[in-house]
């Protein structure tokens, strides 16, 4: 496994990202303030365990099944299970 194989993991990644972002952007100039209330499952340390655990999960597997190719997206995962735990709170 060479960085070259990393280069798109790491692209589709960034986009799903860069979408996320833009998002909050667009809901924050129609509600000033509603980023820190859509990213606050960071602050939340239940939301955030199950992010890490999740993460670590899906990047042991990632990683026995592709190489690190497959760890952007596990990285992904956790951030997302993080987000989604953190608004049932």
């Amino acid at each position: 496994m060479t960085a070259d194989d990393m280069g798109p993991a790491l692209l589709g990644t960034a986009i799903v990202l860069a979408l996320l972002v833009v998002r909050t952007a667009v809901r924050e100039l129609k509600a000033p303030g509603s980023a820190r209330s859509e990213w606050s499952f960071l602050r939340d340390p239940t939301a955030m365990t199950l992010g890490a655990a999740t993460g670590l999960l899906c990047g042991i597997l990632a990683w026995a099944l592709s190489g690190p190719a497959g760890l952007p997206w596990a990285v992904l995962a956790g951030l997302l299970v993080a987000r989604i735990n953190g608004r049932r709170g």
